[in-house]
């Protein structure tokens, strides 16, 4: 049979090695780095990766010395008794035909300790400490640790490294005149910012010979003011193809860029035209970047010639077996990555081991395993959201007859109202596969059937699991019985009318998420030329960092979003993607207000007051978004008829609906039931 993805899927020659695809598992630092056997769960996570065919692994990023850390106990590879614990690594993927590389990565400014260097002494945004400008002897040295580091790697076995230069680590930093203000020859001129990227590639070349894969992350857009000028990301490619480099990869966007890269409201594939761009200039292959989710979008983007390999480093995480499963025309059976960075991004910056919110097994392929049960059970799952999807497919993996009830006529739960957001079209993709997951694990899947406690006891099940999610929390305030009030289901699920003006009682993600919603005529999610144009980004690249104005949105609605608290509106959402939803809001007008006391609702709107000053919101519709309660209606008689009885998802605990909690521990009850 013809392969689906020729282009994906056919070798990439770098003349003295041979990739076995086009595809290369970014580099995504997991928090097992620096976990106590760490390393011996890393080798599983990459050798599992491995066993499901990518072509290329790079690492995360491992500091070439002590003051290019991350965080003071960051992962750093500069002796000689680092190399041992490296090798399990390198010879868990080599038992498969995959390559994998170190990237070697200085923060420079961004790290996240008190001991940070940079080209200037400039503090970062987004880090607390302010660098100390290196010296002459310094830089000297700094080139010096990567070349060591690149020789350490190849003694422990790793087939090439990945040199970080983008993303506004240390060597971006040099880069651009936003970050460097040094008059000496490391400054000024851009032969001379650029003269440590390019020392550091011949030292590290020089160092480890011809036959060792050298990748190097090329910052083609900045997204941030005073960084590249397209001429000198062209004439950097060069220099440093010229330096030794076997890969060109994409980088997009620093850390502290007002510019969303890689979230779920990020077109598929919207970076591609700027790796196509610098591959017109160069000989060496390129690869391309940032929201590849599909195996679809990697050839298309081969296709076209708009590099010669793409990058993953989240779908990988959400399935190790994306490659296998493309190769064996299996690809609706990928567990697709919807960028949601919950479990993965959000954890790493809060100092927690990454894993993913549609694979709990991530990171934890040691520990989260799905063993066959020893003895079969009959198990009962009332509801079929997140938690009950992912309890019945993995207990049923593990050899259970499993019954799944549903009183709606689709699976999904709360996923079915999150999927209809501008921006999470990638929820889709979830029941996708969950649907693929139910029958390919024989779950018996029972739509439009509620279940009551006397129909569960007369079926003998062994356990009954109640995943029945939540009911939205009721609230009182005087008049709250109006027509004008609805909840958020109201909207979501019925989709009854909305007026003009709106007051959203609640500013979670929910109230975020139905804002949103409310607020959008089309997704420009779905329109990758729109979206760029709405957040600035200047495809012509004629100022550095190729950034333009932002196109104006129009809304159909104008929006007041309340919460009680006195706190930032969306300080809860998530590290990396709470101020893009934030942004995207106030660039449509919405009005985001704390601190509010609820008064009375009346003909004429919401009364409220905020700092003592009672005003009223002229709004034609009140939409509740105040939380929720969970809905466990059934245990009670359950436990008392003897049925042993398991809560999971929003029926045990009803916080903000929170997949992330819901999956993991339904996968966790399903490997211990």
């Amino acid at each position: 049979m013809a392969s689906a993805y020729p282009h994906l899927l056919s070798p990439l020659d770098l003349g003295f090695t041979q990739l076995r695809n086009r595809v290369l598992m970014g580099s995504m630092h997991t928090g097992l780095e620096e976990e106590k056997h760490g390393f011996d769960k890393l080798a599983a996570f990459y050798e599992a990766r491995a066993k499901g065919g990518v072509g290329l692994i790079v690492t995360g990023g491992i500091s070439p010395n002590f003051r290019g850390r991350v965080q003071p106990f960051g992962s750093e590879l500069s002796r000689p008794w680092h190399v041992a614990k490296h090798r399990k690594i390198t010879e868990a993927v080599h038992r498969h035909d995959t390559k994998i590389c170190l990237q070697i990565l200085h923060t420079g400014r961004y790290a996240y300790h008190p001991f940070s260097i940079a080209p200037s002494k400039i503090k970062a945004p987004i880090s607390p400490f302010t660098p100390k400008a290196m010296s002459e002897r310094k830089i000297r040295t700094t080139i010096r640790h990567f070349a060591r580091c690149a020789k350490l790697a190849k003694k422990a076995g790793y087939d090439g490294v990945e040199v970080m230069g983008s993303e506004g680590y240390l060597i971006n930093q040099f880069l651009c005149p936003r970050t460097n203000k040094r008059t000496d020859q490391w400054g000024g001129s851009f032969a001379n910012r650029s003269r440590f990227a390019l020392e550091i590639m011949k030292a590290v070349r020089a160092e480890v010979g011809s036959d060792f894969i050298i990748i190097y992350r090329l910052s083609m857009l900045d997204l941030v003011p005073d960084g590249h000028e397209y001429a000198e990301v062209i004439e950097l490619a060069k220099g440093i193809e010229a330096a030794g480099a076997t890969l060109i990869n994409s980088g997009i966007g620093w850390h502290e860029a007002r510019v969303p890269t890689i979230v779920t409201s990020v077109p598929r594939g919207a970076f591609s035209w700027i790796t196509a761009k610098v591959r017109e200039e160069i000989s060496i292959p390129v690869v391309a970047v940032n929201r590849i989710n599909t195996p679809e979008i990697g050839e298309q983007i081969l296709a076209k010639g708009e590099a010669d390999m793409v990058s993953m480093a989240r779908p990988l995480l959400a399935d190790a077996n994306f490659v296998a499963k493309a190769e064996a025309h299996q690809s609706d059976r990928i567990n697709t990555c919807i960028a949601c960075n919950q479990a993965c991004l959000d954890h790493v910056f809060e100092n927690k081991r990454a894993s993913c919110l549609v694979n709990p097994q991530a990171c934890y392929e040691t520990e989260l395993v799905m063993r066959p049960a020893q003895q079969q059970k009959k198990i009962a799952v009332v509801g079929a959201g997140p938690a009950g999807l992912a309890f019945s497919c993995y207990a049923a993996e593990r050899g259970h007859e499993v019954h799944l009830f549903e009183s709606n006529s689709q699976i999904g739960g709360q996923f079915n109202y999150a999927k209809q957001i501008p921006g999470k079209e990638e929820f889709h993709e979830t029941l996708r596969f969950f649907t693929h997951r139910l029958a390919d694990t024989g779950v018996k899947l029972h739509l439009n059937t509620r279940q009551n406690a006397e129909s569960l006891i007369a079926e003998n099940f062994d356990e009954v699991v109640l995943a029945t999610g939540v009911l939205p929390r009721e609230i009182t305030i005087e008049g709250i019985d109006s027509d004008k009030v609805i909840s958020y289901l109201d909207v979501l699920r019925d989709h009854k009318n909305v007026g003009a003006k709106v007051a959203l009682i609640g500013a979670g993600g929910i109230g975020f998420d139905v804002a949103e919603y409310l607020t959008t005529k089309e997704s420009p999610t779905l329109n990758a030329e729109e979206w760029s144009a709405i957040w600035g980004i200047d495809k012509d690249y004629e100022d550095r960092g190729a950034l333009t104005q932002p196109k104006p949105e129009t809304t159909p609605r104008e929006v007041w979003l309340l919460q009680r608290k006195t706190s930032k509106v969306g300080k809860g959402l998530g590290k990396t993607s709470g101020w893009v939803h934030r942004a995207t809001l106030k660039k449509k007008g919405v009005h985001m207000i704390p601190g509010v006391t609820y008064q009375r609702i009346t003909d004429e709107g919401l009364w409220i007051e905020v700092d003592g000053k009672e005003q009223l919101l002229a709004v034609d519709t009140i939409v509740t978004c105040a939380g929720q309660l969970p809905l466990r209606e059934l245990q009670q008689e359950l436990e008392s008829a003897g049925q042993s009885v398991h809560l999971i998802g929003g029926a045990d605990v009803a916080a903000e609906l929170d997949a992330k909690r819901a999956i993991r521990q339904g996968a966790e009850l399903a490997a211990a039931i």
